[in-house]
């Protein structure tokens, strides 16, 4: 299989994907039951390669979230990220990418000349983070970063390796490494051609429902899904989780903390806890460097007077979301450049599909800033988990 995929192809994919997530029982019943794949946007690697496509999700004409799907092999499995309760739209953010465009350039540009572009385009800069890239004679004028449109640094040569919350750019392709790369692909080619062999023609229509599943009744053997509620008990089920965005562009690791703290009801302002962690203020925020990622650890415990236990897990796997997420306990989790927390998670094997399932994380995602976003799901087996954190209530 080629290492990029047509539009036409993605799309199937997408649709064929979704219905699966679907038919799993992955999303609450009525969430994305009739809703239709709308016109996808293409979001680029640094490096210029299409690196995926975000689909819009339309029901009755609404938008129900988007759908992010692999353009190319690389990513290690056709669905990225589904965001059920965030909302898409190109043409308002090129819009207001434009307006921004203009006034920084009013600001920073010496000559009164006027600076033009001649192509806009959306760039993965630091995956899943994403900016608008201005272009002219293929050739970047400035890249924004989508929301706050604040430019995006040009590379640096003495950088470090993409800390937590470091506002920098980063190629995904370029930076991944080959062993990782060759596995991506494999496991990429193998589902896409398992999913070709079964998919009914219903489930590539761009529509999902269930009924386009009707056909492959055993498809599922195994399917389960938890998430953070307010007691360990399973009869009364409250969810007990709230989002917070990080309230400057490299406050992830702050917001996350909060999060944490927040669903043990330690109530910090996002200030203080940046303070804590030395990261610098509103007016001068920095990122958290790799060699202080035990103070996470540390403040956890500091700001609940040590009634809470925290601790740290290096590369961590899916087993070890699932364990603490099943103790009721949410997790802080570190990927190359950026900081978010983990709320839940699902898992669906397929017999018919040679075995290949999909594992998935309720992702409460701090950026953008001063909003955030819920990712129901993040495809596991599509990111690079560094670190992660949790934290029990200390017994006696």
């Amino acid at each position: 299989m080629d290492k990029n995929l047509k539009p036409v192809e993605i799309g199937t994919l997408a649709s064929i994907e979704l219905n699966l997530l679907h038919y799993s029982r992955a999303f609450p019943s009525a969430t994305l039951e009739g809703a239709r794949l709308d016109v996808s946007t293409p979001i680029y690697d640094l490096n210029g390669e299409l690196l995926f496509l975000r689909f819009p999700l339309m029901k009755d004409d609404t938008p129900v979230g988007y759908a992010d799907v692999a353009a190319h092999a690389a990513l290690g499995a056709p669905l990225l990220a589904v965001a059920p309760a965030a909302r898409w739209d190109e043409q308002a953010v090129v819009a207001d990418a434009r307006e921004a465009f203009q006034r920084h350039m009013r600001q920073h540009t010496k000559e009164r000349t006027h600076v033009s572009y001649d192509e806009v385009r959306f760039v993965a800069y630091s995956f899943p983070k994403i900016a608008v890239q201005f272009l002219r004679q293929k050739k970047e004028v400035v890249m924004l970063e989508c929301f706050t449109w604040i430019p995006v640094p040009p590379p640096s040569r003495d950088r470090k390796r993409l800390e937590p919350g470091n506002f920098e750019r980063w190629s995904l392709l370029e930076e991944m490494e080959e062993r990782r790369r060759e596995e991506n692909i494999r496991r990429f080619t193998e589902r896409v051609e398992a999913v070709r062999e079964v998919a009914p023609e219903k489930a590539v229509t761009g529509i999902i429902s269930r009924a386009a599943l009707e056909s492959l009744v055993a498809v599922l053997r195994y399917s389960w899904s938890s998430e953070l509620h307010y007691s360990g008990r399973t009869t009364d089920h409250h969810v007990c989780y709230e989002l917070r965005g990080q309230e400057t562009n490299v406050w992830c690791v702050a917001a996350s903390t909060q999060m944490v703290l927040d669903f043990y009801r330690y109530n910090y302002t996002q200030s203080k806890i940046a303070d804590q962690l030395g990261l610098g203020t509103l007016s001068n925020p920095n990122g958290l460097p790799y060699a202080r990622v035990g103070d996470v650890v540390t403040q956890l415990q500091l700001m609940s007077s040590n009634a809470l236990t925290a601790h740290m897990v290096v590369n961590p796997g899916f087993g070890d979301f699932v364990s603490e997420i099943n103790q009721n306990r949410p997790m802080i989790s570190f990927i190359p450049g950026h900081s978010r927390t983990v709320a839940g998670y699902t898992e669906s094997l397929v017999p018919v599909l040679r075995g290949t399932g999909f594992r998935g994380l309720l992702v409460y995602d701090p950026w953008p800033p001063n909003a955030g976003v819920i990712t129901r799901w993040e495809n596991f087996d599509t990111q690079i988990y560094q670190y992660a954190y949790s934290a029990h209530v200390t017994t006696i």
